[in-house]
């Protein structure tokens, strides 16, 4: 049965018990139709997060095989549920880019899945294109206040790095010319769009603690320079209380279920090769607020969505993981040790051993931040117990903790040992977070630090044209800001091609997009694009949709 077929036999549950079970009155919700819903942010108590335990949940580095760590996340909530633990799954929000190109939707598969998946993975509660309209509205009064004559800012267009976004992979819109059609129309300049997963308007939601913080951040984007080179913010612009306006319901969290009628938050939804990759700090909070564990994760691999999650989300609000799953496939880590797509169900004990020194690093990565791990072997039916054991003996080998998860076929139920072990770390209060570096140091220590530390980098490359964006910034005091670098997930390192866990390379810094807003600066490496392509085929071609308003294909 494919994702979309085990969904619908669930009979799901209306959205009110669900939030019963959560802990807020039905009264409280703002429903969405039966089985989604709105939370209100004062349902949010701080004296009770300090007493949830957070679990983060993390993979190796991504292969076309999948590791499936969404699942792995919502099928460790399942379980934890099971062993009387009260749990929140907290969850980003699809785009429609992956859903219609080749990665497909972010719910889940299997018996580990949220619901309704249809509803998830398309549109939503509206909170993406409510952030596509707050980007585009202050695109909409900088390109005015370039083209008026009056209550103008004189904006130099040449220095506007605001772009627009859409939620759609559309390589012809990376590079565009606004304002064509004569005086009336604008003024011409080159600009762009980014995906909306990549608005810094995005970031801004994701790390905003309270409507009154999203406006402030909202206030603090930059924008560009006047012809006499003043720095003009969206605050100057006077946008930020009509920006806010369009965001005042994507703020609230949205609750929906798992497929064992257990409470899911997903908000936010930031991809983490090139934006930070966790969902907001008011979801993780919220979840917090009324679980005994909130089970959180963050995109791709942990040197990208967790490190993020690390250094960015949880200095700025404050937040102390207990532990840290980090899933692996052996078919993936067989893919890290030099095996063909073609050949991955074929036992091969060689090429898994060979592909080890990738999750030995991201191992490594995770002792940086001083929380204790623990591997979760997402099962296939194709692992042989020759496979599984060589993967146990390795992680015995570190002194880490390992279990094997059925998540997909059994849901919770397949997940019970990995539970447990991740109860164990919990309660022996040996995790004690502390971020990889001190944000006050300069730009260059911090991406430097990152991608010697992390990556396993040789050294850092800066382009003249990253040198002249590192003068901008100190120019601007921005300095003080963390780093957020855009990077391909595909390997340790900037360059796709380079598997497993490559050395002796070194990392190029092309260009730094600034982020005031947010609270952070984008160091972007190698190819990497902030507006994904679709591919040959794209998902989109196999999605359909019958005269009932059924749909197929989603997966």
């Amino acid at each position: 049965m494919t994702d979309l077929q085990i969904a619908k036999t669930i009979s799901l549950k209306h959205i009110s018990e669900i939030a019963k079970k959560f802990g807020i009155h039905p009264d409280q919700i703002e429903m969405y139709g039966k089985y989604k819903a709105k939370l209100p942010l004062r349902a949010i108590n701080k004296e009770s997060v300090k007493k949830s335990n957070l679990i983060l949940v993390s993979a190796i580095s991504p292969t076309p095989a999948g590791e499936g760590k969404t699942t792995m996340s919502i099928g460790l909530s399942e379980a934890l549920n099971r062993l009387n633990k009260k749990t929140t799954v907290v969850l980003r929000e699809p785009s429609l880019g992956p859903v219609f190109g080749i990665k497909g939707g972010a719910t889940g598969g299997g018996f580990s899945q949220v619901l309704p998946m249809e509803d998830i993975n398309l549109h939503f509660t509206g909170d993406f294109a409510a952030i596509e309209k707050a980007h585009n509205l202050l695109a909409a009064i900088i390109d005015n206040n370039i083209q008026s004559n009056t209550n103008s800012l004189r904006l130099d267009p040449r220095t506007i790095s605001w772009k627009r976004v859409v939620d759609l992979n559309d390589r012809a819109l990376r590079r565009v010319i606004v304002g064509l059609g004569g005086t009336t129309s604008g003024v011409p300049r080159e600009s762009g769009f980014d995906i909306t997963a990549a608005s810094e308007i995005m970031a801004i939601l994701c790390l905003a603690e309270n409507l009154m913080g999203l406006k402030t951040r909202l206030g603090n984007i930059f924008v560009g320079y006047t012809y006499d080179k003043t720095p003009i913010y969206a605050k100057d612009l006077k946008a930020q209380g009509a920006m806010t306006a369009l965001l005042k319901e994507a703020i609230k969290p949205n609750l929906v279920q798992t497929i064992e009628g257990n409470p899911t938050i997903i908000h936010g939804g930031p991809f983490a090769n090139i934006a930070q990759g966790t969902n907001t700090v008011i979801g993780t909070l919220m979840g917090m607020s009324h679980s005994e564990y909130t089970v959180t994760e963050a995109g791709f691999g942990f040197d990208l969505g967790a490190e993020k999650f690390f250094d960015i989300k949880c200095q700025s609000a404050g937040l102390k993981p207990k532990a840290v799953v980090l899933t692996t496939t052996i078919r993936a880590l067989k893919y890290h040790g030099g095996t063909d797509l073609k050949s991955l169900t074929i036992p091969n004990l060689d090429a898994l051993d060979k592909g080890l020194p990738n999750l030995e690093k991201h191992l490594e990565n995770i002792s940086k931040f001083n929380v204790l791990p623990v591997v979760a072997i997402n099962k296939f039916t194709s692992d042989s117990d020759e496979e599984i054991q060589l993967i146990k003996d390795f992680a015995q080998s570190k002194g880490v903790k390992v279990a094997v998860a059925d998540v997909w076929a059994k849901g919770g139920e397949g997940a019970i040992e990995l539970a447990q072990l991740v109860i164990d770390i919990a309660n022996s209060k040996t995790s004690n977070f502390k971020p990889l570096y001190d944000w006050n140091l300069d730009v260059k220590s911090k991406i430097e630090t990152i991608a010697t530390e992390i990556y396993g980098a040789e050294h850092v490359d800066y382009t003249s044209k990253a040198k002249a964006h590192l003068k901008k910034i100190a120019a601007l005091g921005l300095e003080h800001l963390p780093v957020c670098i855009a990077k391909t997930q595909k390997s340790l390192s900037d360059n796709p091609k380079l598997l497993g866990r490559p050395k002796d390379f070194i990392i190029t810094v092309r260009e730094i997009e600034i982020a005031a807003g947010a609270g952070f600066l984008i160091p972007i490496t190698g190819d990497i694009m902030r507006m994904p392509g679709l591919p040959a085929h794209p998902a989109s071609e196999g999605i359909d949709i019958n005269e009932d308003g059924e749909i197929t294909g989603l997966f």
